[in-house]
């Protein structure tokens, strides 16, 4: 417990009166940290926090890699830069031993500051201290990045720079075609086959596939274990909700991801309704943080690896990936999602990454700086592209084929497109024929409302036109709807496919143990919310499970 008698040895309280010094040490936590434990990661909320016993080692991730910054010692203070600047946490602060912090509330910090203006002055020097650590740090820390040197035409470069973007790997593209970053290609390395990959260490990857490059930039590509309490196929926000749930809980959890975490909603460029971020935050923003708490709590995340079976079992379940590996589970939790879907044109598949696009990759914005730039869908997604692209973008055009778009996208996210003077929303519209050569070059658009046919210039088109379930390797396994989404609860029950004598958990698919969340579900409400909402339920479900079958 803080005593007044603690704090008359810190320096910082010197000048505070008794009765002050009583208040502070009945409103403060005493917080004990064994050595390795965290006090604070990078992005957390913070409080303001005095040492008192002990040594803190701070450490902040530059480029991937963590740097010191300092070391705390007793009487030291801190937490005042991200409470007065009203950020997260900018570094980690990690127990170097034994521990023992005063945690002081941010209400309770700026009556502090009110009330002493030797205190105040303290902590403004303290301040500008730390911010001086942190420059240094980020300017001094040697350059660890990778670079990606490829052609944008280049389709096996786009899907390079897609994979690396999306694993949230720190990397740097050089396009030899541009000649204000030709000059810093390495010697060498634009003379030989490209894409090319140059590694923090100097090493060069020529034409490397995603599963090649992963583990070289860091990423997990094979389970460690042989068995495992819960194992969740597909790593959008169900999955990831399901790994940070069930690592947390306890459970020895696996997360199998083919692409890349986040799903189809880490394309998205800004998430404006989800609750507890007014202000919205990009799919990319919210995939790295749940990946990185995944992580934390210890769930192992594997990538570029793809489920090809699930062979069910009495006691344990057998998950087969490619190229042979399987791994045991006591209980299957399957977030897939959904794939977007293809334009149904021909000859459409020429032009994907020469032009047109699916989803709207935030990495391909830059791109279209000054251009006029043609997005198809009617949805939040496509309304979220388009605001985003119209920072870039001479003018955006959104195509779409209803004759009101308030029938798919929410008022807010119109309200907000009608403002932009350089966005154009065009009702009743259907692309019907694309034109180019090696890259998309034009559109023939029709509008159904006059009959008419236009023919507009475009070299970047971006499809959001929905996506559908991509579950054939589930076909004969568990229980799916004619458009391949996963049945699971009540909606067994009216086909006869549940096989035990107790009701299934509201998850559960037709074979005991496996659940499923998330968009790939039959019935679900296809939103980001909703998605973690029972991503997180599952693992409560599982829990029961597993209970149920001990007893």
């Amino acid at each position: 417990m803080i005593t007044p008698d603690c704090l008359r040895q810190v320096p910082i309280f010197a000048d505070l009166a008794e009765e002050l010094l009583h208040a502070l040490a009945a409103d403060s936590a005493d917080v004990r940290l064994n050595p390795g434990e965290y006090l604070i990661r990078e992005g957390d909320s913070v409080a303001f926090f005095v040492l008192l016993e002990g040594e803190l080692n701070v450490t902040k991730d530059v480029a991937g890699e963590p740097q010191a910054v300092d070391t705390y010692g007793p009487g030291d203070s801190f937490g005042e830069l991200p409470l007065l600047l009203g950020t997260s946490a900018t570094v980690d602060l990690r127990a170097r031993t034994p521990v023992r912090v005063m945690r002081v509330d941010s209400q309770d910090f700026m009556a502090l500051l009110r009330y002493s203006d030797t205190l105040a002055g303290t902590v403004v020097s303290n301040m500008t201290r730390r911010v001086q650590n942190l420059q240094r740090v980020v300017l001094d820390a040697p350059p660890a990045v990778t670079l990606l040197v490829g052609s944008a035409d280049d389709l096996h470069c786009f899907g390079l720079r897609d994979f690396l973007s999306r694993n949230q790997v720190v990397f740097r593209w050089l396009d030899p075609g541009t000649p204000t970053l030709a000059c810093e290609i390495p010697t060498g390395v634009e003379a030989g086959p490209l894409p090319a990959v140059v590694l923090p260490d100097g090493q060069v990857l020529i034409r490397p596939s995603v599963r090649d490059l992963a583990p070289r930039v860091g990423l997990q590509v094979d389970p460690t274990m042989q068995e495992y309490d819960v194992v969740i196929v597909g790593g959008g926000p169900a999955g990831l909700a399901a790994a940070v749930y069930g690592a947390s809980e306890g459970l020895c959890t696996l997360l199998i991801e083919k692409e890349a975490p986040g799903g189809q909603a880490g394309t998205s460029s800004r998430i404006e309704n989800y609750l507890g971020f007014p202000t919205g935050l990009s799919g990319g923003e919210l995939s790295a943080r749940a990946l990185r708490q995944a992580r934390r709590f210890g769930a192992e995340v594997v990538t570029t690896r793809e489920v090809e079976t699930l062979v069910p079992g009495p006691d344990t379940h057998e998950v087969v990936l490619d190229g042979g590996a399987r791994v045991r589970a006591r209980s299957v939790v399957l977030t897939m999602g959904v794939t977007w879907r293809a334009l149904p044109l021909g000859g459409v598949d020429r032009f994907v990454g020469r032009g047109v696009w699916y989803g709207a990759a935030r990495t391909e914005a830059p791109g279209t700086r000054g251009k006029d730039v043609y997005l198809i869908g009617g949805g939040n997604s496509a309304g979220q592209a388009a605001m985003f692209f119209s920072n870039y973008a001479r003018r955006v055009s959104l195509l779409i084929r209803a004759p009101q778009v308030e029938r798919g996208m929410s008022q807010y996210l119109i309200d907000q497109l009608r403002a932009r003077d350089n966005v154009r929303i065009c009702e009743c519209c259907e692309v019907t024929a694309l034109h180019g050569d090696a890259h998309l070059s034009g559109l023939t658009v029709h509008h159904s409302d006059t009959g008419e046919d236009e023919h507009v210039q475009t070299d970047s088109l971006f499809v959001l036109i929905g996506a559908d379930a991509r579950t054939d390797w589930l076909d004969g396994v568990v229980l799916r709807d004619e458009r391949g989404y996963v049945c699971s609860g009540l909606d067994l029950a009216p086909q006869g496919a549940w096989p035990l004598s107790r009701d299934p958990f509201p998850l559960e698919t037709s074979v005991p143990g496996v659940f499923v969340a998330g968009d790939v579900r039959r019935g679900s409400v296809k939103r980001v919310a909703s998605s973690v909402g029972e991503g997180s339920m599952s693992i409560a479900l599982v829990h029961q499970f597993l209970a149920l079958n001990a007893e």
